[in-house]
């Protein structure tokens, strides 16, 4: 099934044409459970991986920040059991108890990452990549860096689809995880989009003549109007838990820019406008089951010198 997103209350741009300069595309993902393949695009799905090629693992040991860890198939069992429309009494006696971890020196050893997100070419409007390329591979470690804001270290791959041969059969499986940074496997139903620079970011002149109108409507630019939430590429980041800041490449200083987006949720409150026309009333705004601080987006910025420069990321 296709997702839509409905039509924003206010042309914002008609109202504002300057906007126009200050606009660019998105693809809104759409991740909804399902069981991809090695083939398709994909959340949390398994990804096409060269058989020879050796799995990324995350060896940081000590300098995770270690809270309640789990074991992925624990993980993957509770949130089976809580999707049931009934739980039974020995379904509830099966899931984890509150506040339950398993031992934190678990973390010492090396720690395979998992996948996030697996995106081809032919799916995905906004793709971006080396020449060459289709895929793109976004992996990261499943526990907390406190040297990078308490968020997951990503790594990004791309690769060509008709070169892997021999696929990977299965990954490597972490001994332990955050349960928030698991996503549950999604297929994806891509959507390109049009989105607005965060307000903080506009000329100034622009900028307050939209908070002047925004006292006179009840629909607001950064709520509403310019970006939207869930998981996309492209698009514009939503600086609305800090202040903007520049975003600078560590190998060669040049600015970065926006490559994807992993979120906590896919609209806003239960009647989001964002929410797709085809999903309905009631339908869970977290299909992924991923968290990333207290229900943020994790952004993911990419060098436009070089793909292969460390990417970026920043919790918003």
């Amino acid at each position: 099934m296709t997702r839509t997103t409905p039509p924003r209350p206010v042309d914002v741009a008609a109202l504002f044409p300057e906007l126009a300069a200050h606009s660019t595309t998105a693809t809104r993902l759409h991740p909804r459970p399902g069981r991809p393949t090695v083939a398709d695009s994909s959340v949390g799905g398994p990804l096409l991986w060269p058989a020879h090629e050796a799995w990324p693992v995350c060896d940081d040991g000590e300098a995770h920040y270690v809270f309640r860890l789990r074991t992925p198939a624990s993980v993957h069992r509770d949130r089976a059991i809580l999707a049931t429309d009934e739980v039974t009494d020995d379904q509830r006696a099966q899931l984890s108890p509150p506040g339950f971890s398993e031992p934190h020196h678990l973390v010492d050893r090396p720690i395979p990452m998992v996948p996030v997100a697996q995106l081809h070419r032919r799916d995905v409007p906004d793709f971006v990549g080396p020449d060459g390329t289709d895929v793109m591979q976004v992996l990261w470690c499943p526990l907390d860096h406190p040297e990078l804001g308490h968020n997951p270290r990503v790594r990004l791959y791309w690769r060509r689809a008709d070169d892997v041969t021999e696929p990977l059969a299965a990954a490597p499986e972490p001994p332990v995880v955050s349960a928030s940074y698991l996503p549950t496997p999604c297929v994806l139903h891509p959507e390109r989009i049009r989105e607005y620079q965060y307000g903080g970011l506009l000329p100034e002149d622009l900028d307050a003549r939209i908070r002047d109108w925004e006292d006179e409507d009840e629909d607001t630019y950064q709520t509403d109007l310019s970006l939207a939430p869930g998981w996309k590429v492209g698009g514009f980041a939503n600086w609305s838990l800090t202040d903007p800041h520049p975003v600078d490449c560590a190998e060669c200083g040049t600015p970065m820019t926006l490559l994807f987006t992993a979120d906590s949720s896919e609209w806003y409150g239960t009647d989001g406008s964002w929410r797709p026309v085809e999903d309905l009333p009631g339908a869970s705004a977290r299909p992924t089951e991923v968290t990333i601080g207290r229900g943020y987006a994790l952004y993911v910025f990419r060098c436009p010198t070089s793909f292969d420069h460390p990417p970026a990321t920043a919790m918003q």
